[in-house]
């Protein structure tokens, strides 16, 4: 599945003009072997004196271990601050150099920083990009290249340019809810959690339906409909909540009886002119990595899926079958900081979604991008607190709450694993998609500063938006809220926020109850459970009388509108 950065087609046009992108050839696509290296400058926000732009250095060459990138203004720009690279600024030429963190740059690898600057009159975008003295964006024989277009059609980011589709059965439930008709109307997943889906549950919308009634809602516009695929033999194997209907060794079943009526239904040239984007089995993989021995944290049930591979046999399956559909954009879910961030899990990490992506014939071509936070609570941004603090003499990264991590927020976490996957061979266009419907913590107590310097843990523990006990902590959070409206292209290398959680929706009962839907009672959901391993022995922060995973929690639904942030008018 190639990522053609379609914005290169304007890009010698946008030379002369303001706001804009100068892109060249995605590496790895015909014609682009020749080009050393390919520079994405693109101006994010702009108003009337100043601007802010994000810049994408790809390496085609030899690797680096650090490296310069240069250009010069034809206007009178000016460059205030930067970061991730150490920018500065002479006269109408400007130099920005790697920091000691990320001055490695593979073959094929890619880094991004970002800078802000001044202006006045026109805000032309650099015709002309060195990195360590070699000209970026042209082929050997010296001429711009051209990508060549993209034999699926797709297009580079799914979510630009596009309506995406209301869930009716959600907003239903949402907008009979007292002040839900605020947000009745705002996009969510449609979750096949179980085979039962495709065909629809209890009377409930097929996956046909859906398909047909984004075709209404398309109208002669673009429309993104997103579908989680979520059945995966095993399912979920450190939690009881969200166990599914397919025991560990059942994945014959997984492909013939989910994946391939799903491919065989998204196939069909009726729905062709949808933009379907499938997040592809949440919480599975980095399980597979962080809860199997000899981690304090391991579980019997992970170390079963790991012997006998078939969670990565079963995401490759769905990459490769689904991506052979022309319209469907393949999303990995990829955990989220507080469960990757640390230096043992995030690397290990992006080498398993490697594995996955190359199994049971698929291709890293199969994946269009990744998604962060996916029915969890992780602060998109915490503002009042950055990893490189240092209070009362101690590193952030000592307080409790980090942990060590090397982030703090989904926003830097995100973007660094998409700079990680790129370095390992994913394409150089890939994007992050984060889950935002469930980390606004609002509300009153919203913190405006950071804390007192008294120490380390005062300092975080008062500025952070984060009001978890713990970020190991997943179910049913109290005090949580309703975090960004989803929207397309937020932040460099972000394809989208999205509500790919429908808000509302538990995410497992609070004590056990009887079910058909194969889903457990997991003590991380019982208001009184004290904690184990994965969450540092913490109180679980759960919302006591909620219902099995999956089924309408209103007392949830009315905590996230409270607490919501932006707050809800």
């Amino acid at each position: 599945m190639s990522r053609t950065r379609t914005a290169l087609l304007a890009a010698m046009a946008l030379v002369a003009g303001a706001t804009g992108t100068a892109i060249a050839a995605v590496p790895g696509e015909s014609g682009a072997a020749a080009v050393p290296c390919t520079v994405d400058y693109k101006v994010q926000n702009q108003w009337d004196t100043g601007f802010t732009a994000s810049v994408t250095i790809t390496n085609n060459s030899a690797a680096k271990s650090s490296w310069s990138l240069k250009w010069s203004y034809a206007g009178n720009q000016k460059v205030t601050s930067g970061w991730n690279a150490k920018v500065t600024q002479s006269g109408a030429n400007v130099t920005a150099a790697n920091e000691s963190y990320n001055g490695t740059l593979a073959t094929g690898g890619s880094t991004t920083f970002g800078f802000q600057g001044t202006y006045s009159g026109s805000n032309a975008v650099p015709a002309t990009f060195t990195l360590d003295g070699v000209t970026c964006n042209v082929d050997s024989g010296g001429g711009p290249t051209d990508p060549p277009p993209d034999p699926t059609g797709r297009v580079n980011n799914p979510y630009d340019g596009a309506k995406v589709y209301v869930n009716p059965e959600w907003s239903e439930k949402a907008a009979a809810e007292p002040g839900g008709s605020r947000i009745a109307n705002q996009p969510t997943g449609v979750w096949l959690d179980r085979t039962a889906a495709i065909n629809g549950v209890n009377g409930g919308m097929s996956l046909r339906d859906h398909l047909d009634e984004a075709l209404r809602q398309k109208g002669s516009g673009e429309l993104v409909i997103q579908l989680v695929i979520y059945n995966l033999p095993g399912r979920d194997c450190a939690a009881l909540a969200s166990n599914g209907e397919l025991g560990p060794t059942e994945i014959d079943k997984y492909k013939t009886q989910y994946i391939d009526p799903i491919k065989a239904i998204l196939a069909d040239s009726k729905y062709a002119s949808l933009r379907i984007v499938t997040t592809v089995e949440i919480d599975s993989l980095p399980n597979l990595v962080t809860n199997v021995s000899p981690r304090p944290t391991a579980t019997p049930n992970c170390d079963v899926m790991k012997a006998n591979g078939n969670y990565v046999k079963g995401v490759g399956y769905a990459l490769n079958k689904l991506g052979d559909v022309a319209n469907v954009y393949n999303y990995v879910d990829a955990g989220h900081h507080g469960w990757l961030g640390w230096d043992d899990n995030f690397g290990a990490s992006a080498q398993m979604f490697k594995e996955a992506a190359t199994a049971e014939g698929a291709t890293v071509a199969d994946v269009h991008g990744f998604i962060a936070n996916t029915a969890n609570y992780s602060a998109l941004k915490e503002d009042h607190f950055s990893i490189g603090d240092n209070v009362a003499g101690k590193s952030v990264r000592e307080s409790k709450w980090v942990s060590w991590n090397r982030y703090v927020d989904e926003l830097s976490y995100a973007q660094a694993l998409r700079n990680q996957l790129v370095s390992l061979g994913f394409d150089s266009g890939i994007g992050m998609l984060i889950d935002t419907s469930r980390n606004g913590w609002g509300g009153a107590n919203r913190p405006t500063g950071p804390g007192a310097t008294t120490s380390v843990d005062t300092y975080v523990d008062g500025g952070r938006y984060d009001r978890r006990f713990n970020t190991g902590n997943w179910c049913n959070q109290s005090g949580a809220g309703l975090g960004e409206r989803p929207q397309a292209s937020p932040e460099p290398g972000i394809d989208a926020y999205v509500w790919m959680k429908p808000p509302g929706e538990s995410d497992g009962a609070s004590e056990h109850i009887e079910n058909d839907e194969g889903k457990g009672f997991d003590r991380m959901c019982d208001p009184t459970y004290t904690g184990n391993p994965r969450n540092d022995n913490n109180m679980s922060g759960a919302l006591g009388n909620a219902p099995i995973s999956g089924h309408w929690f209103s007392a949830q639904f009315q905590e996230l509108m409270k607490n919501a942030y932006p707050p809800l008018s």
